[in-house]
């Protein structure tokens, strides 16, 4: 059993060190433990940091690509390093790496694909008010739109399994944590959590600039995922709605009509009648959103395949540790990794 630890990093070189430090260096029921550093550009020295406090494999973009690719370049490395189990924490060390073992332990004992660490964020003294509320409703509405029960959505702390990552396809620019998760329940994954700690981070969030605009960018992720994996449903509703709303003016242009005076009603008719139309619009573009889900399905599952015969050719050539800099370069673009220590 293969442990990878994955750091996503941006500007961290000053609080990488404590992050690394605090990792565990054994747990019972796994073999090998290895760390892999995703440097997003950074202008700190993050990478250099990273390689001399001993990290593994280090990887970086050329230039700042965002959370949710750093995360996705992150899996694409650690299961071509070959992983069984891949744990993604922060690098500002807000999460207590000795909470790994218990982070992984629904995994290794076969009753989850993916384990989400839950910080139990009322409990936090540093979150204000607003934003505890906030966290709370967000995790409220992805469990619905995910069909899971997770207590804390947006958590980065998270065990992902082999089988899970060849699953997961991250597609959103902003971050991967709503995503994965309404994508994992919506593919039927077990998901699990289990209670975690947290350090403070003094630092502002690098994700967003304010509540408001983390706000707005989470919504707008919910939104798209939410109609990505239903749009019959979602077109649906749009169309049930417009139809309601042409109803009523066509119904108030017959009452008037049925009691002698439709003539200087014309308009409720037509204004009806373009609701109407638009509704039923709405229902087509709902079949042929159906439709273009099914397709995407057969994508997803022709993916998970390639994929698989990618890293199995890829196992069986016996890929040294100097070639993955050449593959990853093919897989990410512009990220580039080194193993240090080889």
């Amino acid at each position: 059993m293969k442990l990878i630890i994955q750091i996503p990093c941006y500007n961290e070189a000053e609080t990488l060190p404590a992050a690394l430090a605090d990792l565990p260096r054994a747990i019972d029921g796994v073999d090998q433990i290895e760390t892999v550093v995703i440097d997003d550009g950074s202008t700190d020295g993050t990478a250099e940091v990273a390689r001399q406090a001993g990290v593994d494999h280090v990887v970086r973009h050329r230039n700042n690509q965002g959370l949710a690719r750093t995360f996705r370049t992150g899996l694409e490395t650690c299961l071509g390093l070959g992983a069984d189990i891949i744990v993604n924490t922060d690098g500002d060390n807000q999460y207590a790496g000795q909470d790994i073992p218990a982070l992984i332990r629904p995994i290794i004992e076969g009753r989850a694909d993916i384990v989400i660490g839950d910080r139990q964020t009322a409990g936090i003294d540093h979150f204000s008010p607003i934003k505890r509320r906030l966290q709370w409703l967000g995790s409220a509405v992805v469990r619905r739109l995910s069909r899971t029960d997770v207590p804390d959505a947006v958590s980065g702390f998270r065990a992902i399994s082999r089988e899970a990552a060849l699953r997961l396809n991250i597609i959103s620019p902003f971050s991967y944590t709503i995503e994965m998760v309404i994508q994992s329940g919506r593919k039927r994954m077990a998901v699990a959590s289990v209670p975690i700690r947290t350090n403070r981070v003094e630092r502002p969030s690098r994700l967003a600039s304010s509540i408001p605009a983390f706000v707005q960018r989470s919504l707008t992720t919910m939104v798209r995922m939410y109609m990505m994996y239903s749009p019959l449903r979602t077109f649906s509703l749009i169309g049930l709605v417009l139809c309601l709303i042409g109803i009523l003016p066509i119904g108030r242009f017959l009452y008037f009509y049925f009691s002698g005076d439709g003539g200087g009603h014309i308009q409720s008719l037509v204004l009806g009648s373009v609701s109407l139309a638009m509704g039923f619009f709405a229902f087509l573009i709902g079949m042929l959103a159906d439709l273009v889900n099914f397709n995407r399905h057969l994508i997803e599952l022709t993916l998970e395949k390639v994929r698989a015969m990618e890293l199995d050719r890829e196992k069986t050539d016996g890929v040294p540790a100097k070639a993955i800099d050449i593959l990853m370069e093919r897989r990410a673009g512009k990220a580039r990794i080194s193993a240090t220590g080889t």
